[in-house]
């Protein structure tokens, strides 16, 4: 059975985020992981804009954010890998959030122009990535590949 990796986004006020959860789901699929995104409506329509074929995240893998929480919460659904873009207090409280509720491995996504002082507030046990990005993905795409680099950081 193929082990199962969650991305959860919130709205997409960075420029950033839709493709760099893109690169994301692309590398954990090339890694053997089953992806499903959960984000906002707005986040999953551009998720679906940007990707009209479903070659990274197919269509029934796009999960409304707060379903996706509730069906983690009622065990109806369960993960073994979730990476959490924050790049506000509403992403810390969901990275806390899915802490409390699952037993996954947890990797938090820290970006933006506050990305170090957001990566301060974060108090649970996980895996920080921290990128001071808004418009230019680089820095944040180089954090995940360091990570892919260090298999065994991803192995769930």
């Amino acid at each position: 059975m193929r082990k199962k990796a969650l991305i959860l986004l919130g709205c997409p006020e960075l420029p950033i985020q839709t493709g760099i959860a893109l690169y994301l789901a692309s590398r954990l699929k090339d890694a053997g992981l089953e992806v499903s995104v959960a984000g906002t409506p707005t986040a999953l329509q551009l998720l679906t804009v940007a990707d009209p074929h479903g070659y990274y995240v197919d269509k029934q893998h796009l999960l409304d954010l707060d379903s996706c929480i509730k069906a983690l919460v009622e065990k109806r659904i369960a993960i073994d890998l979730c990476a959490v873009v924050v790049h506000n207090d509403a992403g810390v409280s969901y990275l806390a959030t899915v802490r409390h509720i699952s037993g996954a491995k947890l990797v938090a996504l820290v970006l933006g122009h506050d990305a170090e002082a957001l990566a301060a507030e974060i108090d649970c046990e996980c895996e920080k990535l921290v990128a001071k990005a808004v418009h230019n993905p680089q820095s944040a795409k180089q954090r995940i590949d360091a990570l892919f680099e260090e298999t065994e950081r991803w192995a769930v």
